[in-house]
């Protein structure tokens, strides 16, 4: 195993590829991550291989633990790739389950089109290693009626059916739905000057939320492509230990700058 980047307080960074790394870490309960699809940036010349770092993170995951896996197309010939599909697909027969599939919705788009709708989104496909351990949904959903009408559905036949609850009242706020906004030009992005020095952070929210739901405190978190440190400061942010990888030793630096800063506890 080689020598850790940076070490402090359960915050551990490995500089290098995480192909050679994944085999010597031990169990982790959420990896959080958003690898480098469709190579839409450079890494001076590195490739990333998916089928090694996909059967990598599946043996070091714990049962009940979780992978957040936040990905998107490119274009090439007018025609978008299907990557993300693929990799979900293959998770899937590598034996997780695909147990949500998230939007992340930036509410703005980088590159205009003229042939096809804005594209202002990616996935965050949800894989668990049997049924997730850790469940914290969020509840921050204002409820529009104060009180619960009847669950309407279907059987089978087509004849409708309506069950329970019927009047009930409700509390203020509801579970979310799984399509979460975060604009990529405000106050949700990454707040460190130096995050930005990275082509491709996502917002520091979007992790923290993603770790509040599906991980507890002192879990151990992971991010096999941990770019400019985002995932490992919001877990120290909310308690949890974390394992970062990053094969850019100018990243790499970057995530360790941002961890020895002074980084406030969150109470959630």
């Amino acid at each position: 195993m080689i020598k850790p980047y940076y070490d402090e307080g359960g915050i551990t960074i490995y500089h290098g590829d995480c192909r050679d790394i994944l085999p010597d870490l031990p169990k982790v309960d959420l990896v959080l991550t958003s690898p480098p699809y469709d190579d839409l940036r450079e890494y001076k010349g590195y490739e990333w291989d998916f089928e090694t770092t996909a059967r990598g993170l599946i043996k070091v995951l714990s049962d009940g633990g979780v992978i957040v896996w936040v990905v998107g197309d490119s274009t090439v010939d007018g025609s978008e790739t299907g990557s993300s599909f693929r990799q979900a697909l293959r998770f899937k027969e590598l034996g997780l389950n695909l147990h949500d599939t998230m939007i992340w919705n930036k509410g703005s788009f980088a590159f205009p089109s003229t042939d096809r709708y804005h594209q202002i989104f990616e996935y965050m496909f949800v894989f668990s290693n049997g049924k997730p351990l850790a469940l914290n949904l969020i509840h921050d959903r204002k409820n529009l009626y104060k009180r619960m009408g009847g669950i309407s559905g279907r059987n089978k036949d087509g004849s409708r059916r309506i069950k329970g609850n019927s009047g009930k009242k409700q509390d203020e706020y509801g579970q979310r739905f799984n399509i979460w906004e975060y604009s990529i030009g405000g106050g949700h992005i990454a707040s460190s000057k130096l995050a930005h020095q990275h082509p491709a952070i996502f917002p520091e929210q979007l992790a923290q939320d993603h770790i509040i739901s599906w991980s507890n405190p002192d879990d151990l978190i992971l991010d096999p492509f941990l770019g400019s440190g985002t995932t490992a400061v919001c877990a120290k942010k909310l308690g949890r230990k974390c394992i970062g990888i990053e094969i850019e030793e100018r990243y790499a630096e970057i995530a360790a700058k941002r961890l020895s800063q002074s980084v406030m506890r969150l109470e959630v």
